[in-house]
């Protein structure tokens, strides 16, 4: 060990992160603290990892960072999570952050302070590439003044802020690839009741639990969206096309408008949705390079609507994985299996039910049929703790069912989940 280079030693202190870790082992000699001094790059305070931070009192806390941070030079990742920790003075906080600012490409930063402290403030205009910021307020963005040139990735969770200055700090970001909002408190004007946002360099974008009237998000080159426990009575995307990946989990929004250009679209996941399904699959249909396509929990806008499998597998023929789940009926079993068209590349398929009948057996083999080259059969289902004999009996059947009908059939793999 007496060997290793210094700069090894930091990077080896670098990979353990959580800070107590990192101090106890820089005990070890002269040159191991040397590594800690002038080489070390990551450092995390989280109260979840070490349950001895909920112990102290604040000032102890505020004691322990600051004095453990200025033995560093060059951090270039710091990580303050302290939940459930009363909150911070802002004097030691903005003391940290100007201290490591000029080498700092990645923060995350979840502290309450009073006052108030504008991260955004006192990180623009540098070397930052990854910020995550949680439990904070960000008011008076200027994108003239706090630029954030190298910025790559931002998250915001439980941030107050208004529909201005987050438009605006987008503005400030030209290199931003990834945004996540996670129940931030958006704050609009009484002349604005539009959420407007745009960027020329986002492609992951991630929303959970935003609630407003319309939302309106113009990003030219986006390939990843993801809506999350969204209330909305708008949603528009405005590309250029590049959409690959499209995610909507339990997200209620009366109209929704992904654009034209769906050419691209890779990967259709909807769960726990209410949707015009006709109004929907033209929204998709154009996205011949579609590879996996999962409707699980989804309810259908009209009763006779149903996912119809010869539709399918003639718009989207090099489909792979394919995952169903939604309550059936008579109409689903003998019309969404209409027709004669096989899905031929498909290898792994996916059937759940809410409430179990006699159908789903036959539903089942109906697509067993119409997939002659799965490899991979996965049936999820809802056991309650509580069964009627008559619940218990239609179990039965469809076990002895599927163990029948699997006999056909002994090249798939077949899995079974029940909650």
């Amino acid at each position: 060990m007496e060997h290793l280079p210094v700069e090894v030693i930091g990077n080896i202190l670098s990979r353990l992160r959580a800070a107590r870790d990192v101090v106890i082992a820089s005990a070890t000699c002269k040159k191991w603290r040397k590594a800690w001094r002038y080489h070390l790059h990551s450092l995390s305070f989280n109260s979840n990892e070490w349950p001895v931070y909920h112990d102290l009192t604040t000032s102890r806390l505020e004691i322990i960072i600051t004095q453990t941070i200025f033995q560093t030079t060059g951090l270039q990742s710091l990580s303050i999570f302290m939940d459930d920790v009363d909150e911070f003075s802002a004097a030691p906080v903005i003391a940290w952050l100007m201290y490591t600012r000029e080498t700092l490409r990645q923060l995350h930063y979840n502290v309450r302070t009073t006052p108030n402290v504008n991260i955004i403030e006192k990180c623009g205009r540098q070397r930052l590439e990854d910020l995550v910021l949680a439990h904070n307020s960000i008011t008076g963005v200027e994108p003239s003044y706090q630029k954030f040139p190298s910025l790559k990735s931002l998250s915001l969770s439980y941030v107050s802020i208004s529909a201005l200055d987050l438009s605006d700090l987008l503005t400030a970001c030209p290199k931003l690839e990834i945004l996540s909002l996670i129940n931030p408190e958006i704050a609009m004007s009484d002349a604005q009741a539009t959420m407007e946002l745009s960027s020329s360099s986002l492609k992951d974008v991630y929303i959970e639990a935003v609630n407003m009237d319309k939302f309106i998000l113009e990003v030219d080159c986006l390939e990843t969206l993801h809506l999350k426990d969204c209330t909305l009575e708008i949603f528009e995307l405005i590309s250029k096309g590049a959409l690959k990946i499209l995610k909507i989990d339990d997200v209620s929004v009366i109209h929704l408008d992904i654009g034209e250009n769906t050419e691209n679209l890779q990967v259709v996941d909807v769960s726990s949705f209410t949707i015009m399904w006709p109004k929907f699959y033209h929204m998709i249909s154009k996205s011949s390079k579609l590879r996996r396509l999962r409707l699980w929990g989804v309810v259908f806008d009209d009763e006779d609507e149903v996912v119809d499998m010869e539709t399918i597998s003639v718009c989207f023929p090099w489909l792979t994985h394919l995952s169903l789940s939604y309550d059936l009926r008579d109409v689903v079993l003998h019309c969404g299996l209409q027709g004669s068209s096989h899905l031929e590349n498909v290898f792994v398929l996916e059937l759940g039910w809410t409430v179990i009948n006699d159908l789903f057996a036959e539903w089942v083999a109906g697509f067993l049929e119409r997939c002659p080259n799965l490899k991979k059969l996965v049936i999820y289902g809802v056991v309650s703790e509580a069964k009627t004999h008559e619940e218990c009996q239609i179990l039965a059947n469809f076990t002895s069912s599927i163990v029948r009908l699997m006999r056909k059939y002994i090249h798939v793999e077949v899995q079974f989940e029940y909650e």
